[in-house]
């Protein structure tokens, strides 16, 4: 079957002094980047024989992360990898032990891709996205081996468990959606949204659209903090009551005047950057919530006033990757029309395109970027 494949050079960018364990294993800690010129190419390799409890699927359309561009520019994991973790397809083939009367070939479906143990803590206590073995299988470090989550191949074997059945009806690049939609869900969910909140969105991208598509369904009012203009433009578009340039004027002063004097009962900061994490504490109201939904590039520590966290009782927390209920709701979601992801979409490439497709995946004004594999 045809993949697509990235492989990179151990190579520590200029200045970083790796530690002993780097060094030894050729692995990076979180943050910081020590592999460098990667290449990317088409690849054969063979079709996966599922396992008794796996079944085979078919890649039908992929979705490109920005996890998926790091991958490709170069990132702490082991290589070669193949990557594309937002993915839908249909089933080929069942694994002996799989239910043959729940799962039938053909059949359309998404998957849950964190390999969660089942007994941890985090997972016997509904946090299974933050799974303390999750980040310790071949999908991330695979020495000898090719790492990822092989959403950019033809076929994956994958757990029956971890499938969720797609109405035959829901177009193949909307249910590829179901990944990011239920990372955003699952913010929301912990976040608390009531009815009649001001809620302040950073950023304008994918992430940062899908906030607000949910956030109105919640009954709040959005505010979206947005450098380019044709993002503002789309957020409001699609629901968004107000937008700002942060460029333009002070922020933080924007979203007061914009609330009342009071701040935002929830901001969301969707982007990757260290000060604007900083904006998103001193938009809060008092009460409010901070939810720091992506990661940090680079991981610089911010300086936090924490008398004023004390004084006036607001709350920071962070949401990383769906649980299995957001991952259940998301299918809803895109299954009813309830979120309406198809404005997000850029453009879908065919397979063969893969390296024209990270390139539009990496200009700061795309949207999602599709890859197809299959009808």
């Amino acid at each position: 079957m045809k993949a697509l494949q990235a492989d990179a050079q151990w190579k520590p960018r200029e200045g970083y002094k790796p530690t002993e364990r780097e060094s030894r294993d050729k692995r990076a800690s979180m943050g910081s980047d020590l592999f460098c010129h990667p290449s990317l190419k088409l690849v054969d390799i063979p079709v996966p024989e599922p396992k008794d409890d796996e079944v085979l699927l078919r890649v039908t359309v992929a979705g490109i992360c920005t996890n998926d561009v790091r991958d490709y520019k170069g990132s702490r994991y082991t290589y070669p990898r193949i990557g594309g973790h937002e993915y839908a397809g249909g089933i080929e083939k069942l694994g002996k032990d799989v239910d043959n009367g729940i799962f039938h070939i053909g059949q359309k479906v998404v998957n849950y891709i964190i390999d969660e143990c089942g007994v941890c803590y985090n997972c016997k206590h509904e946090h299974e996205n933050i799974c303390d073995s999750a980040e310790s299988g071949k999908t991330f470090y695979n020495e000898g081996g090719i790492s990822g989550y092989f959403g950019f191949s033809e076929y994956i074997a994958v757990k029956a468990r971890h499938l969720h059945m797609v109405p035959n009806d829901t177009p193949d690049e909307l249910a590829a959606f179901t990944e990011p939609l239920a990372c955003v869900i699952n913010s929301i969910n912990k976040t608390g949204i009531r009815m009649g909140d001001d809620v302040v969105i950073i950023g304008g991208g994918v992430m940062g659209l899908l906030h607000v598509l949910c956030a109105k369904r919640q009954g709040a009012s959005v505010i979206v903090s947005e450098t380019s203009a044709d993002r503002r433009k789309l957020a409001l578009e699609l629901v968004a009551d107000a937008v700002i340039d942060p460029v333009e004027s002070d922020p933080v002063e924007k979203i007061k005047q914009l609330t009342n004097g009071r701040g935002a009962n929830v901001v969301y900061n969707t982007t990757a950057i260290p000060a604007v994490a900083k904006q998103a504490i001193d938009m809060c109201a008092k009460s409010g919530l901070v939810n720091m939904f992506s990661s940090i590039h680079p991981n610089e520590p911010i300086l936090v006033d924490a008398g004023r966290l004390h004084s006036q009782e607001i709350r920071i927390t962070g949401t990383v990757s769906p649980t299995v209920r957001s991952f259940a709701q998301a299918v809803d979601c895109i299954a009813k029309g309830i979120i309406d992801v198809k404005p997000l979409i850029e453009k879908v490439y065919d397979y063969t395109d893969i390296k024209e497709a990270l390139e539009a995946a990496m200009r700061p004004e795309t949207f999602k970027v599709l890859v197809k594999f299959s009808e």
